[in-house]
């Protein structure tokens, strides 16, 4: 495939085209479509500009067209015979569109190589398959109506939130900028204070302000909390999404995907894989900041989703309040940035609830296209989908059950309607792409039948082990280990394992292990500032202060659900009236929050708080209304009550307030401190010592003499994108080689600390510094990287 024959191709078509229009249509057809026919020219110019070389911007504005400008506009027009509203519509073309590069990248990657084409995900093939779904879209979508150069929705207080909302994404641009320099994170604090500044001026203003306009203001504040977690560090700076860019690494550098390069579950979401590879290649983007700018800007579309999906049951102020407890809640913030698969999955999901909401649509239309994204689903993120189909399945569960005892009954009551959105072939569809895809198309499907295995298990009360510490935020409980448990648990684990290796000298011996043993480490807190000083003089003991607001803002939203839940059944008068649907799929959601938390294996392979961060696209406006409900008594200013405890929340949650105060431990976004700034911050020195070490350990190997390297969990995070040959990501003492290379990162250096993970939970013990110094020799020293053989 060359660009003289894809261009003899195109010209032939191009030209047919108007004229058989132009035989079946009237003049202003004809109009409409030569509207359309000026995107398609853009679009062929768009693509000729990625078979040649041009400037840098130009390469960007070219691929950003193809890939989102072209599929949005047309994906509108198609989301009209599902979605009712402009920013609905608006919503779902993002999503659709996301969807339509996956897809196109997808069969570009399967088909080519059939035709001799070895490197499918190069600029070129991936130019003409965006043109191609262009041109599909095109052929779906309505005919466009006149342009009109002036704004067809209301725009009564837009000026103020674009002007308020780029003084946050400014900000929340330049706090992590002065940070990853060693500056303060006073920029970085305020804007947080202009983020809850936005937040007022979208509820004071909400009954001038249209839906599009709090749309707008969402999302600069959606984006705006992400920017300022996922712009930390010059590098790829995470947990999660250090590993996601590897994976994306090994579909980009050949220009192909395959799944045989790492048969992992990881490598098959093309979330993190044929989207990105996409997106550098048509655009120019550095993959280092698709992965740190441009899927968190398609993220941030999710919350605003939510809210127009809300929106369509419930009054303004629900809505809204529902969105802020999105992403006031901690894992948006701290940890959805570092999780891109789980990112694309949330936004395809937001579009899902978005269509489903929708009545001013024909029913099975909207069905359609939600089973269409849940597919999409499917290929972006396995635990996204498991959870999901764990939702719904429930949801539908119940509502047969609901069904049968209306009918016992003789109806569903004036209050409610006959559950209808969802429908067996709708997760039959879900479930059947999500076992093909797992299983005969990328076999990846191990990790989730050993998780359901032992779940089974625990179950069954054949098996019993510690969960993770999220569960001590849920009121159904769970187990709870202290950390020096859990690090004499993982010690004996790793005794057990390295047994017999150990017998044959593999491995450090344990009588010289135990005369180092280690202790576990307690994170540290922030001093207490000038006014947490002056609180402490009043009496206030800031430090429990601090603790106890984060514990029971947990409890206080599983209450609030809970309230929320009751109410929509009982209340004569529920501050919004929800659908059957809507109840059956929140507790759907609950239940499910509820198994992986009574069960331990789940809740360590998929966190208690990510399944609470997802379960609020279901029930967060139950929690809004009881937040208002509970403070009735007040008349009119009950949602202004509820509205302060909101952003009251998000000013403590975001780490505004123990930050302020001191406290509490420090959080990456605001500091060159605490324990994500530790185990996931990436050091020049670290670089400079991989740079070394990648010199060294080929020698080794070509003198045949074992030369693993060996890092804690946590730096090999950091640096395994730098890293090539036999890594091991531990160096726990009971694991220690006999003969391989030990890297010491930045954090173990400078304050003798390493993490590691068990059972869902970081656990940072004292690093026995003496067994090294002893057993091994130190052949690489620096202020933030040791090398020992």
């Amino acid at each position: 495939m060359n660009l003289p024959m894809l261009y003899e191709a195109a010209v032939p078509f191009a030209s047919r085209l108007p004229a058989a229009v132009a035989g079946h249509a009237d003049r202003g057809i004809r109009l409409r479509f030569r509207r359309r026919w000026l995107l398609l020219a853009v679009t062929l110019i768009a693509a000729l500009a990625e078979c040649v070389s041009v400037p840098g911007a130009l390469l960007g504005a070219a691929g950003l067209w193809l890939l989102f400008g072209a599929p949005i506009v047309l994906m509108y027009g198609i989301a009209n015979a599902v979605v009712s509203t402009r920013n609905g519509r608006a919503i779902l073309a993002v999503g659709g569109a996301v969807l339509g590069d996956i897809l196109a990248a997808l069969l570009t990657n399967t088909l080519l190589p059939w035709a001799g084409i070895g490197a499918p995900l190069e600029r070129i093939p991936l130019a003409w398959a965006s043109v191609f779904l262009i041109l599909a879209l095109t052929a779906a979508a309505p005919a466009p109506g006149r342009l009109r150069w002036r704004l067809a929705v209301p725009v009564q207080g837009l000026g103020p939130v674009l002007w308020l909302g780029s003084v946050c994404v400014i900000l929340s641009i330049a706090g992590p900028i002065r940070l990853n320099n060693g500056l303060s994170g006073k920029v970085a604090m305020a804007a947080l204070v202009a983020l809850a500044l936005l937040l007022v001026v979208l509820f004071v203003r909400r009954g001038q302000h249209s839906t599009t306009v709090t749309c707008v203001g969402l999302f600069f504040v959606a984006v705006s909390l992400l920017l300022l977690t996922s712009l930390r560090g010059w590098y790829i700076t995470g947990h999660d999404v250090q590993r996601e860019y590897e994976v994306f690494q090994l579909a980009y550098q050949p220009g192909r995907w395959q799944i045989a390069a790492f048969r992992d579950a990881y490598n098959a979401c093309m979330s993190i894989t044929v989207l990105p590879v996409s997106i550098v290649r048509l655009t120019g983007i550095s993959g280092l900041y698709v992965f740190k700018v441009v899927i968190p800007l398609l993220f941030a579309v999710a919350p605003v989703g939510l809210y127009r999906a809300v929106r369509h049951g419930a009054p303004q102020t629900i809505a809204l309040l529902s969105a802020i407890y999105f992403v006031a809640f901690p894992a948006y913030f701290t940890d959805m940035a570092f999780l891109a698969r789980q990112e694309i999955a949330f936004l395809l999901l937001a579009c899902v609830l978005l269509v489903l909401a929708d009545s001013g649509r024909p029913l099975r239309a909207r069905q359609t296209a939600a089973t269409v994204l849940l597919v999409g689903i499917v290929l972006s993120h396995y635990s996204t989908t498991y959870v999901l189909l764990g939702v719904i399945g429930t949801a539908y569960a119940l509502g047969v059950g609901w069904r049968l005892a209306a009918r016992r009954r003789g109806g569903f009551g004036k209050a409610f309607q006959r559950p209808v959105l969802l429908t067996w072939w709708m997760i039959a569809i879900a479930a059947i792409a999500a076992v093909l895809w797992t299983g005969p198309a990328t076999h990846t499907g191990g990790q989730a039948e050993a998780t359901t295995k032992a779940a089974v298990l625990e179950l069954l009360g054949k098996r019993s082990d510690s969960g993770s510490s999220d569960t001590s935020y849920s009121i159904f409980g769970g187990k709870q280990v202290t950390e020096a448990q859990r690090l004499k648990n993982y010690a004996t684990q790793t005794i057990q394992q390295t047994a017999q290796a150990r017998a044959d000298s593999d491995y450090l011996p344990l009588s010289e292990v135990d005369k180092y043993p280690v202790t576990s480490v307690d994170q540290a807190d922030l001093p207490l500032t000038p006014f947490g000083r002056l609180l402490e003089r009043a009496g206030v003991n800031v430090t429990g202060i601090n603790s106890l607001v984060r514990l029971s803002f947990a409890r206080l939203l599983q209450v609030l659900l809970l309230i929320g839940l009751v109410l929509a059944v009982v209340a004569r008068k529920p501050v919004f009236r929800a659908t059957s649907d809507q109840i059956l799929l929140s507790v759907g959601a609950v239940v499910l929050i509820g198994v992986l938390t009574v069960l331990p294996q789940l809740s360590v392979d998929y966190g208690v708080l990510r399944a609470f961060q997802q379960g609020l696209f279901f029930f967060a406006p139950f929690i809004a209304a009881a937040s208002v409900s509970i403070f009735r008594w007040t008349g009119r200013r009950a949602t202004t009550f509820a509205f302060a405890i909101s952003v009251g929340l998000f000013l403590d949650l975001s780490g505004f307030v123990p930050t302020l105060l001191g406290g509490y431990p420090a959080q990456l976004h605001l500091a060159n401190e605490g324990q994500y700034f530790d185990i996931y911050y990436l050091h020049p020195e670290e670089r400079s010592g991989i740079a070394w070490l990648r010199q060294q350990a080929p020698e080794a190997d070509r003198e045949s003499v074992q030369s693993e390297i060996q890092t804690d969990r946590y730096t090999f995070g950091r640096v395994q994108t730098l890293l090539t040959g036999r890594t091991y990501n531990d160096i726990y003492p009971t694991l220690i080689g006999a003969k391989t290379y030990v890297f010491l990162g930045f954090t173990t250096v400078q304050k003798g600390e390493a993490t590691l993970s068990y059972r869902g939970d970081l656990v940072t013990y004292r690093y026995p510094l003496g067994l090294l110094d002893v057993t091994k020799d130190k052949v690489y020293a620096s202020e933030g990287a040791e090398v020992y053989r």
